[in-house]
């Protein structure tokens, strides 16, 4: 018997993996002969690559370009021949200021690069996590990175970003097809915009990167320049690639992905808890603990917690939470198969004390936990 902690991160406070510790060392604390796997999760943004390490995978260094052209460190994760990416830790909107937000001209080109250090290590599948993008840029520099020429009426290379877009004449993907063609492409996305119009990339995702209105319209635009070009080299795609689900998401990455790539997607949390192997920990698990920063509406709308808690109740493992704060009921937390949620706020009023000492705090919350669901006289509730 065992107790499996698979939590995702405290945003602007805890990793997922310092709150998997966290919680495992409460709970022992509380109950000295428990065994606890850590299985820190994520939702296919920031964090994946980090989840697929704790789970065993290798890190691999890259050096590549930040969203707006400057050097980043990032890495992938590998193992067994399949790489884990995450867009937000090299074209994500994390790694620019607030003041220096750049919509017309950020680039998705850093990620392309960490594809094809992959590719080139001899990957047979990427796994690419595409939330927290900074670009809106339809994948063309996904695509450029990968060998694709994106030329003008003059044959000019375009530069990179997506209002450069606008001047495309035509595109080149032969480079594309001999440096991934035969690689298996896997994107986690819980995104179901399409890549164009009032619903697509530009209008509904655009002014989280610094676009206003007029941007907007020039970004829409030059995406709707770039799926003609596209569509005419690589073929439309029945139903349209620009219009199916997911095509608009992270800036229109997943458009590339499923138009030139042959991308699978999926979502977000039920590739990671494949990744991670969650399944295989699950048997003998007396208790699933998941959680995140904040248990609301949005959790319930394929978030980690949701996620893990739809995986354990399906295999008969009750689940509950940990959180900063709880905004769900009771009734609404058990119908998502949480069967109780566990917030710092009730141990501390505080909201800024929850950021500033979350780690001691969900420790303490942990060892409430532990005497609710593991002490010897709680053995009937399992």
């Amino acid at each position: 018997m065992h107790v499996l902690v698979a939590p995702d991160k405290f945003k602007g406070s805890l990793t997922a993996g310092e709150v998997a510790r966290r919680v495992a060392d409460g709970v022992t604390d509380e109950v000295p002969g428990a065994t606890v796997v850590r299985l820190p999760v994520a939702d296919g943004g920031d964090g994946t690559v980090d989840a697929a390490l704790a789970a065993g995978h290798e890190r691999v260094e890259v050096a590549a370009d930040g969203p707006t052209g400057s050097p980043v460190g990032t890495a992938f994760a590998v193992r067994d021949g399949v790489a884990v990416v995450e867009m937000a830790d090299v074209s994500g909107l994390r790694l620019l200021p607030p003041d220096g937000l750049a919509p017309l001209t950020a680039t998705s080109y850093g990620t392309g690069q960490v594809v094809r250090a992959a590719i080139e290590r001899g990957c047979h599948t990427v796994v690419l996590g595409i939330g927290g993008s900074a670009s809106t840029d339809g994948g063309a520099g996904l695509l450029q990175a990968l060998g694709a020429r994106l030329l003008d009426t003059a044959g000019t290379e375009l530069p990179r970003g997506g209002a450069a877009l606008a001047d495309l004449d035509r595109v080149d993907l032969s480079a594309v097809r001999r440096v991934a063609g035969r690689t298996r492409f896997v994107v986690a996305s819980d995104v179901d915009n399409p890549l164009l119009g009032p619903t697509g990339a530009a209008a509904v995702y655009g002014p989280q990167k610094g676009a206003g209105p007029d941007d907007v319209a020039v970004l829409d635009a030059a995406l709707t320049r770039w799926a003609d070009v596209v569509e005419a080299a690589a073929g439309p795609g029945q139903p349209p690639y620009r219009d199916r689900a997911g095509a608009g998401a992270a800036g229109g990455v997943g458009y590339a992905a499923l138009a030139v790539l042959g991308a699978e997607l999926r979502p977000g949390i039920e590739l990671v808890l494949d990744l991670v192997r969650f399944a295989d920990h699950l048997p003998g698990a007396r208790l699933v603990i998941t959680g995140e920063g904040s248990l609301d509406e949005q959790t319930l709308s394929g978030k980690a917690p949701a996620g893990v808690a739809a995986a354990a109740t399906a295999a008969g493992v009750p689940v509950v939470a940990v959180a900063g704060r709880v905004a769900l009921p009771p009734e609404r937390l058990r119908q998502a198969g949480i069967a109780r949620a566990y917030a710092l706020t009730d141990i501390e009023p505080d909201v800024q004390r929850c950021f500033t000492e979350a780690g001691p705090l969900l420790q303490t919350l942990a060892r409430t936990l532990a005497r609710d669901w593991l002490a010897p006289e709680k053995e009937d509730r399992t």
